[in-house]
């Protein structure tokens, strides 16, 4: 998804099976003045979207490694790579790192450039990395942003408030879900001075994974538009069906999706400026499911990404097939520091991954 001027970029599609950009993308620039030696190129779905590649969950090869990011994923969980990139639309960082168990950042919204990444959705796509540490994480997203001092992950001091946020699609969540968000909200009273407790979003983050649909769809046919009429042939049946209800969906119930999204935000913001400096929810609703046919449900991530706010997925326990189930760490809008430094204490609490089948 990543234009490189010295390896084939084909956007995980047919159409551009033969394409080599003549530039790299702004932030693979970045990481390679950086010092970063790019390896090679991982597997995308189609596009970024739905329909899946060959690429199998190291953990068991039988099941997804979740989409869109799942090549990335999967050679960071394999060992191939310490460090690889990615991009989320709704879920395509944090549900993968979840089903393969590794560490995904995805940073605040624009935190990253992405000039020279194929586009989803200019209103929600965001790039971030994938890696075994917080503290690689860090270093990819400090390379590929320019921002040199996420380094520099400094410990908690003032008193932090975390929420454990279930959100309104907690229904959907699997018994591994709902006990790896026990489980992590426990651990955090190690550090969190100002508390843990369970915290409701405003009434204006309601159904926020509908109204980042509506946005994404809309966007998505949008940005199809080149391939949509010269390549139809080569766009797979899942991609046309997106397609097809994007170019449905109006403009006004485009703008009015839009004109939630910036309530929910400003909502967000006097949330975490009140109330809470980090919230954990759930990453996926459950471990990877056994299919190789589709990447699983990213509800969890959708409203989230809406909203531009810093995640970081952090292995937790693992379900009834052993495979991992990690929560989400959700940081106020720019607050990254904040958020790796919260994650790193997190993930020293959680150094050995506790299985659900031992309850």
């Amino acid at each position: 998804l990543f234009d490189t001027h010295d390896l084939p970029t084909n956007y995980g599609s047919p159409i551009y099976g033969n394409n080599h950009p003549i530039c790299d993308a702004v932030s693979v620039s970045l990481m390679r003045e950086a010092g970063a030696i790019v390896l090679g190129k991982t597997v995308t779905t189609e596009f970024a979207s739905f329909k899946p590649g060959p690429t199998r969950n190291p953990r068991n090869l039988d099941h997804t490694p979740g989409g869109s990011s799942s090549g990335s994923a999967a050679a960071v969980a394999d060992y191939m790579v310490p460090l690889a990139t990615g991009s989320q639309t709704a879920a395509s960082i944090i549900r993968p790192a979840s089903y393969c168990g590794v560490v995904g950042y995805k940073p605040s919204y624009g935190k990253i450039s992405i000039g020279g990444v194929k586009s989803l959705s200019v209103t929600l796509d965001t790039l971030g990395v994938f890696g075994r540490t917080v503290s690689d994480v860090a270093l990819g997203v400090a390379a590929m942003s320019a921002d040199h001092d996420l380094m520099n992950i400094a410990p908690l001091e003032s008193k932090i408030r975390i929420g454990i946020c279930k959100t309104d699609d907690f229904a959907h969540a699997q018994a591994e879900t709902a006990a790896a968000l026990s489980l992590a909200g426990f651990a955090a009273k190690a550090f969190a001075n100002g508390g843990v407790g369970e915290i409701a979003l405003p009434m204006d983050c309601a159904k926020l994974s509908e109204t980042q649909t509506t946005i994404m769809l809309f966007e998505m046919a949008k940005s199809f538009t080149f391939e949509k009429l010269n390549h139809f042939d080569q766009i797979s049946p899942t991609l046309k069906a997106i397609i097809e209800r994007g170019d449905a969906i109006t403009y006004d119930h485009y703008h009015a999706a839009l004109l939630k999204a910036k309530l929910a935000r400003a909502a967000i913001k006097e949330l975490f400026a009140d109330q809470v400096d980090i919230l954990i929810a759930p990453s996926a609703t459950g471990e990877a499911p056994k299919t190789l046919e589709q990447t699983g449900d990213p509800i969890f991530s959708r409203g989230w990404t809406l909203l531009g706010l810093p995640c970081i997925n952090l292995t937790v326990t693992t379900g009834p097939n052993g495979l991992p189930v990690g929560v989400t760490l959700v940081a106020g809008p720019g607050q990254d520091r904040l958020l790796l430094s919260a994650a790193s204490a997190l993930a020293q609490q959680l150094s050995d991954p506790i299985s659900i089948n031992q309850f």
